[in-house]
C-alpha cells in the first residue's frame, strides 16, 4: 500500500509501481541507442515550419531538429509515464517547444495547423495506428509532409512470417510494440505519396526486430 490512502493495493497516479517508474526509462535507455539515434538523424533535421511530432516520449528526437528552420514545435505523447522526461529534456535544450499528452489518435490540435508531422518509432506501439495517421494528415495543411523512422514488417517473405508469430507475445512484453506492422502501406492507406522510402536492415541483430522503414509522405 503507498501513503496515500489507496487500502486496495492498486498503484495511484501519485504513486506509481516499480514497473511504471521502470519501463519508461528503459524505454529511453533503448530508443536511445547510437545505433537508434543515427537513424533519427537521417529524417528530423528535414522537418520544417509548424512541427507536430507524434509520440514525442522523452524528447530523443530534440537534439536533431534544425532550429533555424522549425519555426514551432508541439510534441503528442498520451500519459504513460514518458512526459515526464519529455518535459525535462525540452528544459535542457535551445529549442522551444510544448508538449500535449493526450493520444495521437484524437488530437485536440486544429486542421491543417502543422506543415510537418514527424514520427519515429511510435507507429509500432500506437493502438490505432490508422486513426493516428489520419489525424496526422488532417493537421497537415495542403502539400505538407510525415517525416517517419520506424521499425516494422521485413519485406523477406521468411522473416515476415517470423514477426507474425511472435507479435502476439512481444507486444505483451514490450508496451504493445508491433513487429509487423507494414509502414509504407499504412502511411499510403492514411492518403499520403510516398515521395521517399526506404526499408533495410539496421546490421545488428536479427531482422526481425531491425527492419526500419524510413521516408517521407507528402499529404495528397
Amino acid at each position: 500500500m503507498c501513503g496515500c490512502g489507496n487500502n486496495n493495493g492498486a498503484p495511484c497516479a501519485d504513486h506509481p509501481s516499480l514497473w511504471e517508474r521502470f519501463t519508461p526509462r528503459a524505454v529511453h535507455l533503448v530508443c536511445g541507442m547510437p545505433v537508434v539515434a543515427r537513424q533519427r538523424q537521417k529524417i528530423v533535421p528535414l522537418a520544417s515550419g509548424d512541427v507536430v511530432e507524434i509520440g514525442f516520449g522523452s524528447g530523443l528526437n530534440l537534439p536533431f531538429y534544425s532550429a533555424s528552420n522549425v519555426r514551432s514545435l508541439i510534441g503528442i505523447n498520451p500519459e504513460d509515464g514518458l512526459p515526464r522526461l519529455g518535459r525535462r529534456a525540452i528544459e535542457r535544450q535551445d529549442i522551444t517547444a510544448d508538449l500535449l499528452v493526450e493520444s495521437a489518435e484524437a488530437m485536440s490540435l486544429p486542421d491543417k495547423c502543422a506543415d510537418s508531422v514527424v514520427v519515429t518509432y511510435s507507429l509500432c506501439s500506437i493502438p490505432d495506428v490508422e486513426a493516428a495517421l489520419l489525424e496526422a494528415r488532417r493537421i497537415l495543411r495542403e502539400g505538407g509532409h510525415l517525416f517517419f523512422c520506424e521499425h516494422g514488417l521485413s519485406s523477406k517473405a521468411h522473416v515476415a512470417g517470423l514477426q507474425n508469430s511472435l507479435t502476439p507475445l512481444w507486444r505483451k512484453m514490450a508496451a504493445g510494440c508491433h513487429l509487423n506492422r507494414d509502414v509504407g502501406a499504412l502511411v499510403q492507406g492514411a492518403g499520403f505519396e510516398l515521395t521517399r522510402y526506404e526499408i533495410y536492415d539496421l546490421g545488428f541483430g536479427s531482422r526481425t526486430f531491425g527492419t526500419h522503414h524510413v521516408g517521407i509522405g507528402r499529404k495528397r
